[in-house]
């Protein structure tokens, strides 16, 4: 995962060419030293876009969960905190919020608006907001009854303390982790969308879109879709390991 960082951050200085210039002369060059993953069909080079790539899906990955958690959180704790009829209706919104399938539920809001970037960062952000405040909700129905939090309040504690100073420090640890782990399935859902044509628009390098400018090609180039494929795979195998590590760091029972 720190590989991949690295390389996301240094893909200017990384990356062997331009990755959004062509070069139709040396289109669908095979894997050499010269293009050492080849080139794809307008001759740009599959490694200076796979190294780009990594940002922006590392970028889109990140941003789309601290809208999601900043969302999930609020939602979360009011719900959890008060209750009443407030859990009642973030819960109900919630439960109609996961009843779609995710990834129709991103293609239609995706599909409404004009595709960017930013779009596509709010669009998986917002949608993935439910998973997150169930969970918070989860433990601060937990945290709320134990008894530091029950002799806090008894001595006059007001709504804002309990909250910032007892409840919210208690739940971090699950929160962090489920944020971390989200950044994969965001990361899943930004190739997708970019895979459909609703996600970075061209020529700006994405995984996504360099597996779809790919697949008809398979035959005579496989390795046009074949490295952003294991370029995802890597990276939410890293963030899912990095996720399980922190979750251990983490858990309290360790």
């Amino acid at each position: 995962m720190t590989l991949l960082g690295l390389s996301a951050l240094g893909a200017p200085w990384l990356a062997p060419g331009d990755p959004t210039r062509g070069d139709l002369g040396a289109a669908l060059r095979s894997p050499s030293a010269v293009y050492p993953l080849g080139t794809d069909a307008q001759g740009r080079d599959v490694l200076s876009r796979v190294l780009f790539g990594a940002r922006l899906s590392l970028a889109v990955g990140l941003a789309s969960q601290v809208i999601a958690l900043a969302a999930g959180l609020a939602l979360g704790l009011t719900a959890g905190f008060y209750g009443r009829w407030i859990d009642a209706v973030v819960m109900r919104v919630a439960d109609v919020t996961l009843a779609f399938p995710s990834l129709l539920l991103l293609i239609a809001v995706a599909a409404a608006v004009r595709p960017s970037l930013p779009v596509v960062c709010v669009v998986i952000g917002l949608v993935g907001w439910a998973g997150m405040a169930r969970l918070v909700r989860g433990q601060v129905l937990v945290a709320r009854g134990l008894d530091y939090v029950q002799a806090a309040r008894a001595l006059g504690a007001s709504d804002a303390r309990l909250v910032a100073r007892h409840v919210l420090p208690n739940i971090l640890g699950p929160v962090i982790v489920a944020a971390t782990l989200g950044v994969g399935g965001a990361i899943m859902a930004e190739a997708a969308l970019s895979f459909v044509g609703l996600g970075a628009q061209p020529p700006t390098p994405s995984w996504g879109a360099m597996i779809a400018e790919g697949r008809d090609l398979l035959r005579v180039a496989p390795w046009v879709s074949l490295f952003p494929g294991l370029a995802i795979g890597a990276t939410v195998l890293g963030v899912n390991l990095l996720g399980d590590g922190l979750r251990d760091a983490l858990d309290v029972r360790a």
